[in-house]
């Protein structure tokens, strides 16, 4: 009886599992959904820096167009293959060396954070980034009246998305845009910090074409401000320097 008794509680003894087995499977089953999260993570950010970005909006430049705190994907593709922005176009672009001097120093490791945030939709954009209506491409004679009239390339641009109130710009100017720069104003002109307050800056408030990241396409958030912002045809017929028609 002791020898069936040994040779019993042997084979309970040898089909045990290794203490270390149990311990591997407990940390592949926590650790598989963290390489899911993390491989999502990553295909977000890679298509954010390449394709689509949600890009909160940060302040009332551009009301009623864009209110503060929606989110817009931004087509980052829309002149990747030989297209321009055209003028009416509602882009993001970074101003670093036409509206800023250059990108504020700060924390490596904050910074990284941020970006991945701002990436997501999450956070603010950089300073550097900002949301404008291009109004001028280049070669365009961009004129305001002391009236507040705004006419491109000699014809008036009844300018119907502009913040209720508001005129084209209280202050008057006159300009032409260089080749490969853009001329940009917010809808929100008398809260607008755009091309007009920058003609003293580098650049002289214009916005170099290279530096557009995106259209903005399409608002996501809120939800009752689901749709794409609607095109306007403010700009139809006006002509090219040229003088062809656009």
């Amino acid at each position: 009886m002791d020898t069936e008794a040994a040779q019993h509680e042997e084979r309970d003894r040898s089909s045990d599992s290794p203490p270390g087995d149990e311990e591997r499977s407990r940390s592949a089953r926590f650790s598989s959904p963290l390489v899911y999260a993390a491989a999502c993570l990553v295909f977000l950010l890679l298509l954010s820096g390449f394709v689509m970005q949600p890009f909160l909006i940060p302040s009332t430049s551009m009301q009623p167009t864009l209110e503060v705190g929606d989110r817009v994907l931004v087509n980052k593709l829309a002149y990747r293959f030989g297209a321009e922005p055209q003028r009416g176009d509602v882009v993001v672009f970074d101003g670093e060396g036409s509206f800023v001097r250059e990108r504020p120093a700060g924390n490596p490791v904050t910074g990284a954070l941020h970006w991945a945030g701002a990436s997501l939709g999450l956070a603010e954009p950089d300073e550097t980034d900002f949301v404008k209506r291009v109004v001028g491409v280049g070669g365009d004679r961009v004129v305001c009246d002391e009236r507040g009239r705004l006419r491109v390339n000699g014809r008036g641009v009844d300018e119907a998305y502009l913040y209720p109130g508001d005129s084209a710009s209280r202050v008057p100017f006159d300009i032409v845009v260089p080749e490969g720069k853009l001329w940009v104003m917010g809808d929100h002109r008398s809260r607008s910090s755009d091309s007009r307050d920058h003609l003293g800056s580098p650049g002289g408030g214009m916005v170099p074409v290279e530096r557009v990241i995106g259209r903005a396409d399409w608002t996501v958030w809120p939800l009752g401000r689901w749709g794409a912002p609607q095109r306007t045809d403010a700009f139809d017929g006006i002509r090219e320097p040229g003088g062809a028609h656009g």
